[in-house]
């Protein structure tokens, strides 16, 4: 298969979107790359080139694609050097992010048991639900023969589990007596799950490999990087709206379907994609607690609020929190407003590459600290790509003792919140580690908004 080069930069034009679309042949092997790492303006139709296979278009499957083959082939390049690394021959993926990095895998799936199996050599396997396959095939780049479904009498059976069939296409692809990497601690991949490998292939060896793959995802390309930069764009048009509907009386449950709203709708030409994370938005008391969602209850006066949002576009995030008072707020808000302001600069000034995620925390719980606040929760942590139930990578933290050292195009969800004895404040950033330091990539002021 070839791919065009250079790699293009993506487009940052408020109209662009770099479109690739490849076709691939059934039953054959044959891959025509069409208009691939070609910006085009959104709404037109990418151009083609003629397909030279004498396959009828019957026979074709048009693929689309968020990024270029060559920056897959990056990803895939770089997990199995950490594979190497641990001597192992196969990894199953089924954090449904790794899937979605590694292959381009994009739907509404991973409430049943589907993987990606990554070899150290030839093309990955995506392994899911049959009915979920023409998903797959609709977006991953990979020949057909490596989408394989399993029949649905495996879907939430208490007779069989979909693991078995799945251990049957290992051993039929030769990985028998491999030393296989299972992610034993995330969302998906069950004790259940476990249990069927492993009584099903009692010749491999396997390996905890839990955030392998998450961990390859840190660094994100510039194609990576626009992404969020539009999903930016998407959460400061959130808070905007918040702050414009917000007041006493309204009921909670109406606000938060104008801000879900505004999210799909997008801002600066880009259309919105659902967050991993619902909108967070506990008043009063219910501020102390960080993950309390909404009813239809109204705001009250003299009252403050946090909004923790989200903006998503192609599944990579840009979260957002700031904090509404409604009336005249105490002074210990004000003075917690201050130290979280003075404390969030202490630690901003730090992120920069080569400095460690301890020593951004060090900074940030010292200033507060000295300020007369305590936090005993992290600071921070790594974003990107990500599938319900959780926008983080599950990887760096800010926290005193982290070692990981911060390198130019990391992002961060900077969470400098503050839940009190009778409030909470939240006055967070996403933040892109550049050579230069920590960009602040949304453009909603940080500070207390006060409404009368």
């Amino acid at each position: 298969m070839s791919v065009p080069a250079p790699i293009p930069r993506p487009p940052t034009g408020p109209t662009e979107y770099a479109e690739y679309t490849f076709h691939i042949f059934s039953p054959s092997n044959i891959f025509s790359i069409l208009a691939c790492g070609q910006p085009r303006l959104a709404g037109k139709p990418a151009l083609a080139q003629e397909a030279d296979s004498g396959q009828s278009a019957a026979a074709m499957t048009a693929v689309t694609l968020h990024f270029p083959l060559a920056e897959y082939h990056r990803r895939i390049a770089k997990t199995r050097g950490a594979m190497a690394r641990r001597n192992l021959e196969l990894l199953v993926v089924s954090d449904p992010s790794n899937m979605a990095w590694l292959t381009g895998y994009d739907g509404w799936s991973f409430y049943t048991h589907q993987a990606v199996l990554l070899g150290l050599e030839g093309e990955p396997l995506w392994w899911g639900r049959g009915m979920d396959a023409n998903g797959a095939r609709r977006t991953v780049f990979m020949n057909p023969g490596n989408i394989v479904g399993y029949p649905d009498h495996y879907v939430q059976s208490a007779e069989r589990h979909p693991m078995d069939h799945l251990a049957a296409e290992i051993v039929a692809r030769g990985w028998a007596s491999a030393r296989i990497g299972v992610e034993m601690d995330n969302y998906w991949f069950s004790a259940a799950a476990n249990q069927s490998l492993r009584a099903h292939l009692k010749n491999a060896q396997f390996d905890d490999t839990t955030g392998l793959v998450n961990w390859q995802r840190g660094v994100k390309s510039d194609y990576e990087v626009e992404f969020i930069r539009r999903a930016a764009k998407i959460v400061d048009a959130m808070h905007a709206k918040v702050v414009e509907l917000v007041e006493p009386g309204l009921p909670k449950n109406v606000l938060v379907a104008e801000v879900q709203k505004q999210a799909i709708l997008g801002a600066g030409g880009h259309w919105g994609d659902y967050a991993a994370f619902v909108p967070m938005l506990p008043s009063g008391v219910d501020a102390t607690a960080p993950h309390l969602t909404w009813d239809d209850r109204p705001f009250q006066n003299n009252e403050g609020t946090f909004f923790e949002l989200g903006g998503c576009y192609r599944r990579y995030h840009a979260p957002l929190s700031r904090t509404v008072y409604l009336g005249k707020p105490p002074w210990k808000f004000l003075d917690a407003e201050k130290a979280v302001l003075e404390a969030t600069e202490a630690g901003l000034d730090l992120c920069r590459p080569g400095r460690t995620c301890g020593e951004v925390a060090e900074a940030f719980f010292g200033t507060l600290k000295r300020l007369g606040f305590d936090k005993d929760s992290r600071a921070g942590y790594a974003i990107g790509l990500s599938y319900p139930p959780d926008w983080g990578e599950r990887t760096l933290s800010i926290r005193r003792g982290d070692k990981t050292v911060l390198e130019p195009n990391m992002t961060l969800h900077f969470m400098p919140a503050l839940w009190l004895d009778d409030g909470g404040l939240e006055l967070s950033e996403t933040i892109l580690i550049t050579a230069r330091g920590a960009e602040c990539l949304c453009t909603t002021p940080r500070k207390l908004v006060i409404k009368s």
